[in-house]
């Protein structure tokens, strides 16, 4: 297994280029894909990709918030020492990898964006309180939880497929959650990674050489203004008052009492946006101190901005000119019905990394696999449960979603690619055999 992590991690780091050459890469890959699968012409294809480049602004937005309200929320006083407290239970690196793994698990089967900052929030904490454990490897141990997302409550497929008026109605009709995210299928898939990913990470630990380790110096942030400071000015006095933020936050979580008292507990990426923003206006104490916190955590947001139009694009060439289609047809093509789950799985993990968003790869993909699974006669919820693991099996080495968690982290793609491929590899084994026995 070292060799093996040492291996993968060596080609990361000699062959990954940055994210945004990455994403670059991909769309010149797209464009001549699409010039020789489909009709598209160059105009057209050029057209297809200026035309959905800032189809993603409001999605791209909400990203950025998940990183800055997240890193804001973790650098408050009590939130700090809360997970502190929660990181001090790790008494080893074997002990921090498996507990940081678990932890992302659960929270990303809540809530992808939760579990999302969560799990690189925790993995830091983790670093600063453990010695000699791998950085590299806590962070993408926090990453792997992710892999469970679209499984779980938020899961933005199965909860689509259950709600009335979705765009597939008329073919499908409207498919519960109990034969989607809570059939027996889908728990048990859940239920393996979760008891196998906190062992593999585990045994992916390197050796003592390999092993890259960090300062806990380097996280602490700089001291804040001296408390003793002379506030000469009304505005001074307003910046750093307690009652400003205890009025502000107060209103904030009055909406959401509201909210989970006539929704249940409905988590969406806004409500996650929302709790985490507020409660880090509470918990910092001064508006002072929140937009101090906030100035941190936007530096680690250059990514998500400049890149997440380039893959909106990429999703136009995409989605326009017919090539997603083209490629889940030709894995229909040579499926049957036993077979195809796994060919519907494989599809959907190819094109996630060209149209790297659940809802987004759904629309493309659903007429076909759909309207393929009903001439099989096989379960149109397991297909597109399928789909759905798919979408969230190649996030794994697609540096789109790990954005967020590197910025926190202070990584690049390549320093944890190398171990998340292995977790790539042993997942979409399980995963396939869920799809393909139960």
């Amino acid at each position: 297994m070292k060799r093996l992590i040492s291996f993968f991690n060596r080609i990361m780091q000699r062959y990954l280029p940055d994210p945004f050459l990455f994403v670059v890469i991909l769309t010149f890959v797209v464009l001549i894909l699409g010039l020789v699968f489909t009709d598209s012409s160059v105009i057209n294809m050029v057209e297809y990709w200026g035309g959905g480049f800032w189809s993603l602004l409001e999605f791209s937005m909400q990203m950025v918030l998940v990183l800055v309200t997240g890193y804001v929320l973790a650098s408050s006083p009590v939130f700090r020492k809360g997970l502190s407290a929660l990181a001090s239970t790790a008494k080893s690196p074997a002990q921090a990898v498996v507990i940081v793994t678990v932890i992302s698990i659960i929270a990303s089967w809540i809530n992808w964006g939760f579990g999302l900052v969560i799990g690189a929030l925790f993995a830091k904490e983790l670093a600063k309180k453990v010695a000699n454990v791998d950085y590299r490897l806590l962070i993408a141990s926090a990453y792997s939880g992710f892999i469970v997302w679209h499984g779980g409550f938020s899961g933005s497929i199965p909860l689509t497929i259950a709600t009335d008026g979705h765009f597939s109605q008329d073919l499908i009709g409207i498919i519960p959650t109990s034969e989607t995210i809570f059939a027996m299928f889908n728990v048990t898939i859940v239920i393996a990674l979760f008891i196998i990913l906190p062992i593999l990470n585990r045994f992916m630990m390197p050796s003592k050489h390999e092993t890259v380790t960090v300062d806990p110096a380097l996280f602490e942030e700089e001291a804040a203004v001296s408390k003793e400071a002379v506030l000469e000015t009304p505005a001074e006095r307003l910046e750093n008052s307690l009652i400003v933020s205890l009025v502000t936050g107060i209103l904030g979580i009055a909406f959401l009492i509201y909210y989970f008292v006539n929704n249940g507990f409905a988590l969406n990426l806004n409500i996650v946006n929302f709790l985490f923003l507020f409660l880090g206006i509470l918990f910092h104490g001064t508006p002072r101190r929140f937009l101090d916190a906030v100035l941190n955590a936007v530096k680690g947001a250059s990514g998500i901005i400049i890149q997440f139009p380039f893959y909106a694009g990429i999703m136009g060439m995409m989605t326009a000119s017919g090539l997603a289609a083209v490629m889940s047809e030709g894995f229909v093509n040579i499926s049957n019905d036993f077979t195809f789950p796994f060919f519907a799985f494989i599809s959907a993990g190819i094109v996630n990394f060209f149209v790297p968003s659940g809802g987004g790869q759904w629309s493309v993909q659903a007429p076909v696999m759909l309207e393929a699974a009903e001439t099989l006669g096989v379960s149109t919820a397991k297909t597109a449960m399928a789909v759905a693991w798919g979408d969230a099996w190649t996030n794994l080495i697609q540096p789109f979603w790990a954005l967020p968690a590197l910025a926190i982290a202070g990584l690049k793609a390549k320093d944890i690619m190398g171990f998340c491929t292995i977790v790539l590899i042993v997942s979409g084994i399980v995963i396939s055999l869920g799809l393909l026995f139960l």
